[in-house]
């Protein structure tokens, strides 16, 4: 996997901004993903697509991450320090799809969550992205004992799809999952970042008089030796 260089860093940073959490993901994992059409992405199973986007957070960032979740009882925060390389499951090789109770299904994909994102209800959400998921058989006759074994089938098949930690609160003792997200994890460093890389270049134009692109240009190492020299 290739890391985001400075020139990169802004440039996604810039087209992000203003974009939904979705999109974001869908524009990070096409820069990742060269191989593919732009508009395939959308269409990537969601466990292959939070995989890209930790591998490039790896490449770009490094494999350690520090991040906050609240209890969700009694509102203390808990720190994480986790690493990358712990979150991904074994994926089945070679399987795209899964037959169980009459239904044929495939894994969801970032455009079925986006085709249920304005959604207020989750069972509703629920439902609907299983139909949407559903290749044969009707998903809407099931009981919700028979969602529950379809959902562990779909799990099952993609289980990279949904990152969760089990976390314990040492204040009050509860048991939760918190749910990680991978493209707001990758994108939180790279607004952090960019917005450093902003006032780096501020600093070193107002100096030398140089231009973005040629400060940009700098190995991070020689961007950060100038920046030293510069009279506070």
């Amino acid at each position: 996997m290739q890391a985001l260089k400075a020139p990169d860093l802004l440039m996604l940073w810039e087209r992000g901004a203003p974009c939904h959490v979705l999109d974001r993901g869908a524009l990070l994992c096409a820069w990742a993903r060269p191989d593919l059409p732009a508009d395939a992405v959308a269409d990537l199973p969601l466990g292959e697509l939070n995989q890209t986007l930790l591998q490039l957070h790896e490449a770009s960032f490094g494999t350690q991450l520090q991040a906050h979740v609240d209890c969700e009882r009694c509102g203390q925060r808990l720190a994480l320090n986790l690493d990358l390389r712990e979150l991904l499951q074994p994926t089945p090789a070679g399987e795209a799809e899964v037959e169980i109770l009459g239904l044929r299904l495939r894994a969801p994909c970032l455009r079925d969550l986006a085709a249920v994102a304005l959604e207020n209800d989750a069972r509703e959400a629920a439902r609907r992205l299983l139909a949407r998921c559903t290749l044969q058989g009707d998903a809407q006759a099931l009981d919700d004992a028979a969602l529950r074994e379809v959902e562990d089938a779909l799990e099952a098949l993609d289980p990279n799809a949904d990152i969760a930690l089990a976390l314990h609160c040492t204040a009050c003792g509860v048991q939760q999952v918190a749910q990680l997200d991978a493209a707001v994890l990758l994108w939180d460093q790279i607004a952090a970042r960019s917005r450093a890389l902003l006032g780096e270049v501020h600093q070193l134009a107002r100096t030398y008089g140089w231009t973005e692109s040629e400060i940009l240009a700098l190995s991070d190492a020689r961007r950060a030796a100038y920046l030293e020299m510069v009279e506070p």
